[in-house]
């Protein structure tokens, strides 16, 4: 990453499609039936559309490139962030469910720590640094619903709370 305005063009891509993904799998689980699973990926578009608006946010007075969908430079095939798609199965459980939003987030935190870990732009490593903060938290707060999970107590996520 070269400058401010690149990062944030990636750092708003990439929620955007993490809402979309998990909105989509939210979706298919809901019309086959798996409302648990749904509610659980609902949650979780949710919560990128908050970081969404939040990275919009500070892009505010800059001059954000507009990039086509081919013009992104991934480390995989698709934003880091976006969940498996495999996730889609209807029979899909609320453990395998959990597991997948924790790959995302982490693979997430990976982008971002390799961004903050090569960066030459003093500006882009306090944005990276704020992100790989933030994303070790949802991290944190996922294995905290897989550990709830395990334990067979109610999820975090079932309660009204922002992360």
């Amino acid at each position: 990453m070269h400058t401010v305005e690149e990062f944030l063009a990636y750092a708003v891509k990439l929620e955007e499609e993490a809402a979309i993904r998990f909105g989509e799998l939210a979706d298919v689980m809901q019309s086959c039936g798996n409302g648990d699973v749904g509610k659980l990926f609902r949650r979780l578009s949710d919560y990128s559309r908050l970081h969404l608006a939040d990275a919009k946010a500070r892009s505010g007075f800059r001059d954000i490139p507009e990039m086509r969908p081919n013009e992104f430079a991934w480390p995989d095939f698709e934003s880091p962030e976006s969940a498996a798609i495999w996730a889609a199965d209807p029979f899909i459980g609320r453990d395998q469910a959990l597991e997948i939003a924790r790959d995302a987030e982490q693979a997430s935190l990976d982008y971002y720590t390799k961004i903050y870990q090569t960066t030459n732009d003093s500006e882009v490593r306090v944005l990276a640094k704020e992100f790989v903060e933030e994303e070790t938290q949802h991290v944190a707060e996922i294995n905290k619903w897989i550990a709830a999970h395990k334990a067979g107590g109610p999820l975090p996520v079932d309660r009204l709370r922002v992360f």
